[in-house]
């Protein structure tokens, strides 16, 4: 198990995340306009510097909706690969089967 501070450091990046979308893809869109001058684009860059780092997307790590293991995730399942055995193990998780011999 991940410590509690760790998960709930992610959980509060993925809530600064969600707040900062809109500004954030707005000003990277006026800072990659190539057909706007210059100083517009600079201030737009000075602007998104200016917004909290943890409001950055990929400061987000993913992590196990289980235990919150950081490593050995798997996307699609939202858990990591020890919490997928054990689910399966236990028949918790309708087709798999774990197989061992």
């Amino acid at each position: 198990m991940a410590k509690k501070s760790s998960v709930e450091r992610n959980d509060k990046r993925k809530r600064m995340v969600a707040k900062y979308m809109g500004a954030r893809t707005r000003l990277l869109a006026i800072a990659n306009d190539r057909a706007l001058p210059p100083e517009e684009r600079f201030r737009a860059r000075l602007k998104l510097a200016e917004l909290p780092r943890n409001s950055a997307p990929n400061r987000v790590r993913n992590r196990c909706g289980i235990s919150g293991r950081p490593r050995g995730y798997y996307r699609k399942l939202n858990m990591s690969r020890i919490a997928l055995r054990d689910l399966a193990s236990n028949g918790l998780i309708p087709g798999m089967i774990k197989s061992s011999w």
